[in-house]
């Protein structure tokens, strides 16, 4: 078996983190129970790039032992647990392509180790392996019967595709379900990222200006949980929908570029490119940090930084660079722009992602069943799954709902009953 890993050793460690998560994951637990009696995914080969965390790890041995055939790349060079890598090849016999920290050629050519597999179904997460199989390695498509996407990022980008036309099979955004963008984006994002620029800075959040860039569930996520800890947050948006509604909420919402010469903390939470850029790096004060939980380092122009400062970065602390501009000030940019909640922290809490991981692995089992039938386009998961899904969490909650009478239900599916 091929794989890359940092360090093999590392995988009684890793076992006792995947345990530990595995253990606040019920409702996968119970999927992978069902998955092992009934095998749906006997045979599959599948090609995974996804964080290679110790929640990814019970998705993994999910699908393996609903009899799926797995390779595993990482979806960001620094969202790795490199344990949790090399508990998945000693302990589960998972070819994995991962490593925390790796550069650039390191993760191409992880990716296209997991695509040297010939999955039959992607599971992505950013859209990045998807990309490289229609770009790279065209000839390889026919062989994909359908995939998955798990973030806002991917989405966009497969919806970008399936409007050129460029898109060869039928993907499910799994990001789109109820119980995923909900609770992993919002409370999800919204602890994990405050956890990763406390881990990386030693901050106190308490009475300081937080800029939130973005007001999806993500943004919303990130401003609650700020507004939570006694920062005065900040939001910044261009859709009036989504501006509005954080006034509605209580924020102070007003252009980055008025914002960028109050706050004292940045977070791009958009999918979109140079959300910060040079016009709003030029006047921010001096100590400043600027951090991202969107998919890509993109959100924030890194070279207009750089091409403003002197000298190279200081490493400070661990995942905190910072840069002196050339007027003197002090910009420290977290994690080198990457995903704070998993560069500088473990990312979303088991109990969340057991949702997510849950729609991603009744999502390929409703892909593999219905493949057939679907276009080239993208999907999402059927309303009775993502139900059954926030039912399931509830029960392992211990937590129980009211049930529609007959009447109830006659009543709402009629039309001639009125006042």
């Amino acid at each position: 078996m091929d794989f890359d890993v940092k360090d093999p050793s590392l995988a009684s460690q890793g076992r006792y983190k995947i345990e530990w998560a595995e253990s606040q994951m019920p409702v996968l637990k119970a999927i992978r129970e069902r998955f092992a009696k009934e095998l749906p995914l006997k045979g599959l080969k599948v090609s995974a790039c996804l964080h290679v965390t110790s929640e990814t790890a019970g998705l993994m041995r999910t699908l393996q032992a609903g009899g799926a055939d797995i390779v595993l790349a990482a979806s960001n060079p620094l969202s790795t647990q490199d344990e949790v890598a090399a508990s998945l090849v000693v302990n589960d016999e998972m070819p994995v392509y991962a490593i925390k920290g790796e550069d650039n050629e390191t993760y191409y050519r992880h990716l296209n180790a997991a695509l040297d597999h010939h999955p039959q179904m992607t599971m992505d997460d950013g859209c990045d392996l998807v990309s490289v199989l229609h770009k790279e390695r065209p000839n390889q498509v026919p062989e994909i019967l359908c995939g998955t996407e798990e973030t806002t990022t991917g989405v966009i980008r497969l919806r970008a595709m399936a409007q050129d036309g460029a898109l060869r099979f039928p993907v499910l955004a799994v990001n789109d379900s109820m119980t995923k963008h909900q609770f992993d984006n919002r409370y999800g994002t919204g602890q994990s990222t405050l956890d990763g620029i406390i881990r990386a800075t030693n901050i106190l959040l308490a009475g300081r200006s937080l800029v939130v860039i973005g007001y999806g569930w993500c943004g919303r996520g990130v401003a609650s949980r700020g507004k939570g800890m006694g920062a005065h947050v900040i939001v910044t948006e261009v859709d009036p929908l989504k501006a509005l509604e954080a006034v509605m909420d209580g924020f102070q919402v007003m252009p980055l570029a008025q914002a960028a010469k109050v706050g004292d903390i940045f977070v791009t939470v958009t999918g979109n490119k140079n959300v910060i850029d040079n016009e709003h790096m030029a006047v921010m004060k001096s100590g400043a940090v600027v951090c991202n939980s969107g998919h890509f380092n993109a959100e924030i122009n890194i070279p207009a930084l750089k091409a403003m400062s002197v000298g190279e970065p200081r490493n400070v602390r661990p995942f905190v660079e910072q840069y002196t501009t050339k007027d003197g000030r002090q910009i420290n940019m977290l994690g080198d722009g990457r995903l704070i909640n998993l560069a500088a922290a473990e990312g979303h809490p088991a109990a969340v992602m057991d949702m997510s991981f849950a729609n991603q692995a009744l999502g390929a089992e409703f892909m593999l069943k219905n493949f057939k039938t679907l276009s080239p386009n993208v999907y999402t998961i059927p309303e009775a799954i993502d139900r059954e899904i926030a039912r399931l969490k509830l029960a392992t909650m211990g937590v129980s709902i009211d049930l529609l009478t007959n009447a109830q239900t006659k009543y709402l599916a009629s039309w001639d009953e009125g006042t």
